[in-house]
Order: C-alpha cells, then structure tokens, then sequence
C-alpha cells in the first residue's frame, strides 16, 4: 500500500469515528461544515481527497483537532461502554427497561439485550424471522416465558432457550425481575 492511501485511510477512519463519537449522522455533519452528504461519505469511505479548506470545516463541525487527524491511534485492546452510556430501547413493553449490550454490527445477527422488569413487566414480541431463536438467563427474580403455544416458569439461574419466529412473551412474575436475552438470527 503506497503512503498516499494509507494517510486517506487514516483519515477516513479518523473523521468516521469522530463523528459516530458524538452521535451525528452524515447529514448533522453535513448541516454544521456546509459541507455535502455525499462529499462527507465519500471522504470517510476513503473514495475522495478533501481540500484543506473542506477538512477544516469538517474538523470544526466535529470539533476534532485538525493536524491529529493523520496521527495513528493505537486501537483500545477493551472496549468499555459504562453501564450509564449503553443505549436503552424506549417504548418497547410494559414495566420492562431494555438495555444494549451488544455492538451496533451485530444488530440482526447476534443480539444481547439486559432487561430489567418491574413488578408484572410485560415484554410481547411479533414473530421474528425464520430460524429465529432467543436465549433467555435469569439473572434475579422468576420469569414466564411463551413461545408459540409453550409457556414455562423460570427462576434465577434458569436458561430458556426457544424459538422467537412465533409471537413470544416474557413476564416478570410476583415481583421484579432481570435477565439477559440474546437474539440469534439465523
């Protein structure tokens, strides 16, 4: 690889990172450096050189320094994501809180879920996809789960294991409840 791709693939990375870091999707990023979507797209997929005065705006909408763009970064052997910045998905159940604890890449593929369910919390769920299949871990308190017509009671330490291409629910009974969930697609 010549040195000229290996500094637009630094920067590439660079610019893509600092803008999922603060959360801004291309078009944020291209309202606040007046610079285009599809320009922004195509300097962080590495298809396109930027101008000094494009970087600049970029580097001021993102508020990122501009001459540690090209500096190497040393890639974190741990990700850590602190239990207060995992995302949580709103509006999903009754009395349940669900937090993601899987990376965003495994969305449809592999997906690991804590949830947190208050007294009588209800999580019904429509028929995933074909193949589909949810492991189910009591982590405290007693849970039902259903899955098609099959209902079973679990405590803490029990593993369900079940197909989720059938409507299924899980319930916290007598009490709160908490557990892990991982979605398997197949």
């Amino acid at each position: 690889m010549n040195p000229r791709s290996d500094i637009h693939l630094r920067l590439a990375a660079s610019l893509k990172e600092a803008r999922t870091a603060k959360g801004l999707s291309l078009d944020a990023v291209a309202k606040l450096s007046g610079v285009s979507r599809s320009m922004v797209s195509q300097i962080e997929r590495g298809e396109s050189s930027p101008t000094v005065a494009t970087l600049w705006n970029l580097t001021q909408a993102l508020q990122v320094d501009f001459a540690g763009l090209l500096e190497p970064r040393a890639t974190p052997r741990i990700e850590v994501i602190r239990a207060e910045a995992a995302p949580v998905i709103a509006g999903r159940g009754q009395g349940v809180s669900i937090r993601i604890l899987s990376p965003a890449e495994a969305v449809g593929v592999h997906e690991v879920y804590d949830l947190t369910f208050s007294s009588g919390g209800t999580l019904a769920s429509d028929p995933h996809g074909p193949g589909c299949r949810e492991h189910l871990t009591i982590l405290d308190g007693k849970i039902r789960v259903t899955s098609g017509e099959e209902t079973q009671h679990l405590g803490k330490g029990d593993t369900a294991r079940y197909f989720a291409d059938r409507p299924h629910r899980i319930e916290a009974e007598g009490g709160p409840a908490r557990a892990i969930l991982i979605v398997q697609n197949s």
